[in-house]
């Protein structure tokens, strides 16, 4: 275990989000932004994570349960007031504490893993992480000394002309050793034009104390960025959606347009698989090896094995086996389970079902709340009529059934192995194995019929 905890900010209401949505539940590269932060300080080793929630405090702890302990912060008066309402969980710890900031979610766990490491190597009491803009302008700039340590960081209103030409920049993210850091917030005040209680202070506190602070650079200032409009919203889930594909481009995975896909951050792509355009892979999908997605599919919370292909196609919630396909025109609902070698064709809806291997559904079917053996055929046209209008109920279909086309299924209902049900039937009754089910009404002709109704 390491000797690390992080504090993250997401007291915050985001006013220029206008929404009812606490701004760091917003989604961002399928998560909530929160979640992403979360997930960055869990990569670079944080056992402890401490959340502080304000503005929807119960939707924030809500999202993040089992991951994380909240405090709150009943009025927001800065950054260093958030910090301040975590003193007992900091009393209690001996380490590093890193603050993070719930609304930048391009951080990774490779950068903040960084910023631990050269805090320890430095045996700083505090290190700032910095970026350096192409445009500055309104960011609080950090001043080095010659050894490279932080003497100040300086608001942008409040710099020189000397201070203003620093590129380098104060992102708001922190290691501070926890001992020194509860020492510092002690000697916090308000006493400036917002009333409000700045981190950025624990800085000069901990400088006039004798302590070392210390800077880390971000390798790419963009992962720094802070999300406080739907326009930063948009750029951001671009930038992170875009380092998805290359990842999955880096191991193998062909995306036959970037500009036209969309995959979350936590899906998993096997190699040799090719994403077509205008495809989303959402949730905690995955697509095995040697796969064909798309063009215009989505699959959320979709497993997929190998050599599947999947084309023009809804599935949410459900697996789908080995060298099965899918499309065009399917919608898989959850809890369906397809294994491997089924085709299902055009226009078919398959929900709560399992079905077997290199059992075929080919076209213009709907199969509800289903057991279905190996080896089945299924007619054009057939409908498992699962509900009386109170209740669900099951059909089953055992290996090698053959079942015509304009078949109605009304389920409680099996039909055995090995059986044929003719073309045009509404089932009722359970079909015996090897046997032949037929119900539908005889045929009549009335020769003359159609001329009399002319005259």
């Amino acid at each position: 275990m390491s000797n690390l905890m992080a504090i993250i900010l997401a007291a915050g209401k985001g006013t220029r989000m206008k929404s009812a949505l606490p701004k760091v539940l917003h989604q961002i590269g399928g998560k909530p932004m929160v979640q992403q932060v979360l997930d960055a300080a869990s990569f670079s080793g944080a056992d402890k994570k401490v959340v502080v929630v304000g503005f929807g405090a119960q939707s924030v702890a809500d999202t993040l349960a089992g991951q994380a302990e909240f405090v709150v912060q009943t009025e927001q008066l800065g950054t260093g007031h958030a910090v301040m309402q975590a003193k007992r969980e900091l009393s209690e710890f001996t380490g590093t504490v890193m603050v993070l900031c719930g609304d930048t979610p391009l951080l990774t766990g490779k950068s903040l893993a960084k910023l631990y490491a050269e805090h320890t190597e430095a045996k700083a009491a505090a290190t700032v992480l910095t970026a350096v803009m192409p445009d500055p302008t309104g960011y609080g700039r950090v001043i080095r000394n010659a050894a490279g340590q932080v003497e100040k960081i300086v608001e942008h209103k409040d710099a020189s002309m000397s201070e203003l030409a620093v590129s380098e920049i104060n992102t708001g993210i922190y290691c501070f050793e926890a001992k020194e850091l509860l020492a510092a917030l002690e000697g916090l005040t308000c006493n400036n034009a917002q009333g409000e209680y700045y981190l950025t202070d624990v800085m000069a506190i901990l400088n006039q104390q004798g302590h070392k602070v210390w800077a880390v650079k971000a390798d790419d200032y963009r992962e720094t960025l802070g999300i406080n409009s739907r326009q930063q919203l948009a750029e951001a889930e671009g930038i992170i959606r875009r380092r998805k594909l290359d990842e999955l481009m880096d191991n193998g995975v062909t995306i036959m347009d970037p500009n036209s896909t969309f995959i979350d951050s936590q899906v998993e792509i096997g190699a040799d698989t090719t994403i077509y355009p205008f495809t989303w892979i959402e949730g905690q999908s995955i697509i095995g090896a040697n796969c064909e997605i798309g063009p215009n599919s989505r699959l959320s919370n979709t497993t997929v094995g190998e050599g599947t292909t999947i084309h023009f196609s809804y599935t949410h919630d459900c697996v789908v086996g080995k060298h099965v396909t899918l499309g065009p025109y399917v919608h898989l609902r959850p809890d369906t389970c397809l294994k491997d070698g089924v085709k299902v064709g055009n226009f078919v809806e398959v929900k709560n079902s399992t079905v077997g291997e290199k059992s075929k559904i080919p076209h213009l079917s709907y199969i509800g709340d289903t057991d279905m053996g190996s080896g089945v055929n299924i007619g054009s046209g057939t409908i498992t009529v699962n509900y009386d209008g109170k209740h669900k109920h099951r059909t089953t279909i055992e290996d090698d059934a053959f079942i015509g086309c304009n078949t109605n299924l009304v389920a409680p209902v099996t039909v055995g192995r090995g059986s044929y049900v003719a073309a045009g039937s509404t089932i009722t009754k359970n079909v015996p194995p090897s046997s032949l089910g037929v119900a539908r009404a005889r045929q009549n002709n009335i020769e003359g019929w159609a001329e009399k109704q002319r005259r």
